[in-house]
């Protein structure tokens, strides 16, 4: 399961913390590193900071965007520090582990992580299904991103050896869309209501980003997705008519 896990660094600025990272990867067992857009490439920092966790550095994957890093994905968590205009699914970092292993043996699962100063971007969030929040000292909240990923990839290890006794069945007979699958949805949503007129290209506002909010929070299963994809193509081919070939 834990092979099943990736994480995923977004444009990183200083490679010793990708080197750190690695480290604290390899210590839970963890071992599938993609990096988005980093500012620098890895170097000897990174691999000095790694202390023994070169292999994980040595096979990461570098991609352009989050989309390319999660398209596999049919779960993916991405941290969030602070609060935003429009609230999302939140998890803690137990809860995130946990989910992250129930889901693992169905599909791919990203854990995401955002810039050291900023974080990930609204666009970025809004590609995750769930969110999630260490709950630091509100006085200090100050956490490197080494030891936000330490602490996920503690919990994530915990679930792990929790689940090696305590099946979960009920997520286990549940499968997933993976996130590229989800994105041709919201594409093909998109299309579906500028062509009715339920939003305007210019002025789209912010129901899109409700509508993601909205199915990312429902979770549809793969058969569930099938039937919306089904529903917008009716809308969008009004003349088709009930039970062609049928007499």
């Amino acid at each position: 399961m834990l092979e099943h896990i990736k994480i995923v660094l977004v444009n990183t600025s200083h490679t010793g913390n990708i080197g750190s990272a690695a480290r604290a990867m390899k210590t839970m067992g963890l071992s599938d590193l993609w990096l988005v857009d980093p500012v620098t490439p890895i170097d000897e920092q990174a691999q000095a900071l790694s202390a023994g966790a070169k292999d994980i550095l040595e096979q990461s994957h570098t991609v352009a965007t989050l989309a390319e890093a999660v398209a596999d994905c049919g779960l993916v968590i991405g941290t969030s520090a602070r609060s935003r205009t429009l609230s999302w699914p939140m998890l803690d970092a137990r809860e995130a582990g946990e989910k992250a292993i129930a889901e693992a043996p169905q599909h791919k699962v990203a854990l995401v992580f955002g810039r050291e100063r900023t974080g990930l971007s609204n666009d970025e969030l809004h590609q995750c299904h769930f969110h999630v929040a260490i709950p630091a000292n509100p006085d200090y909240s100050s956490l490197n991103l080494a030891m936000a990923v330490q602490t996920i990839s503690y919990e994530t290890r915990m679930a792990w050896l929790n689940s090696q006794t305590q099946a979960d069945v009920a997520e286990a007979e549940q499968t997933y869309p993976l996130s590229q699958d989800l994105e041709r949805f919201y594409g093909h949503l998109e299309d579906t209501l500028l062509e009715t007129g339920f939003i305007i290209k210019p002025h789209p506002g912010q129901v899109m980003t409700k509508l993601r909010r909205l199915f990312n929070r429902a979770r549809p299963e793969d058969h569930e997705l099938n039937i919306l994809r089904g529903i917008l193509t009716s809308i969008q081919n009004p003349g088709r008519k009930k039970g062609k070939g049928s007499s």
